[in-house]
């Protein structure tokens, strides 16, 4: 059958369709995306502003017509951190689902950090071993870890990319405030770290999701059309000998960059801090980049449901 989920996420909405069984892997059939930036259409009280909303809105109507249109069956909507920590979140949802007849889920950071780790361990399999899995976001900053396919620890901190650029980075930074800012990450990510640590050695440390691609390509990484099947990683030395070029860099010099979006431009710092802590912390010289994120995770735990009604 043809599943989609519709991703609304603190950046971008997605909307994924695929073609899904039991014992197989889903097999992509269409997409449609759109910039949403709804961690930076929040005003002073922490509420997603009437044009947040409005994108919202019109995303995902537009996404409607195209899962109807691509025979999509079953659609399984959720909204991310910006949504879910918007102060105004049930009204944004109730707006939207009276407009468009959408009924969108709030999806939990640990919830997101452990779909996220499925989908991780799905793509590497078993000999993986002990795993663990970052994801930075727009809002939040997920980690899981474990050995089976559900993890032994998930974790969600509000340290996503569009978050710490709208907080700390909307004016250049200087050598003072770069450092507060590097103290202040790595003990926020510090705090829970021995949860993860406690668990044993990792065997296999995975990153996945946008930022964490674009800085891989940034280090040299294979661009993505050269498919999904081609092993990418992140060294944490190249990572720290880009950070000192990428503070010096414009707007438009970092669009420039492979694998940055002009849209993005803003939040490549703030994730290069973020990911650098994450390696720091958990004292990881590199990270294998997966293309299996999220959506893909939701979309493997509905196929196992219904695998599970069908008695396969």
């Amino acid at each position: 059958m043809r599943l989609g989920v519709l991703d609304i996420g603190s950046n971008t909405g997605h909307l994924l369709l695929v073609d899904a069984r039991p014992g197989a892997a889903p097999l992509p059939a269409s997409k449609y995306k759109r910039p949403l930036r709804l961690a930076e259409h929040l005003d002073d009280d922490g509420a997603v502003t009437k044009t947040g909303i409005d994108a919202l809105t019109d995303f995902t109507a537009e996404s409607l017509a195209v899962a109807e249109e691509k025979g999509c069956e079953e659609m399984v909507p959720f909204a991310t951190s910006a949504v879910r920590d918007a102060v105004n979140c049930d009204d944004v949802l109730e707006h939207v689902a009276k407009r468009t007849g959408v009924e969108i889920g709030v999806l939990h950071g640990e919830d997101e950090a452990r779909l996220t780790f499925l989908a991780v361990r799905r793509w590497f399999g078993w000999s993986a071993g002990r795993l663990t899995v970052f994801d930075i976001g727009g809002g939040s900053l997920e980690i899981a870890a474990g050995p089976d396919e559900h993890p032994d620890v998930a974790l969600s901190e509000p340290l996503g990319a569009a978050r710490l650029a709208r907080r700390y980075f909307e004016k250049k930074v200087d050598e003072d405030k770069l450092r507060k800012i590097r103290r202040k990450l790595r003990a926020e990510i510090a705090r829970d770290a021995d949860r993860v640590l406690r668990g044993g050695t990792t065997h296999r440390a995975a990153a996945t999701s946008k930022t964490f691609r674009s800085l891989a390509r940034i280090c040299g990484a294979a661009p993505s059309a050269d498919g999904p099947l081609v092993p990418r990683t992140l060294a944490m030395a190249d990572l720290q000998s880009w950070i000192p070029k990428l503070l010096q860099m414009s707007d438009s010099d970092l669009a420039d960059l492979p694998g940055v979006s002009p849209s993005r431009t803003h939040q490549i710092v703030p994730g290069a801090l973020v990911a650098e802590a994450c390696m720091d912390i958990y004292d990881l010289d590199e990270l294998e980049i997966c293309p299996w994120a999220l959506r893909e995770g939701v979309i493997l735990e509905r196929i196992d449901r219904l695998g599970a009604a069908d008695g396969t």
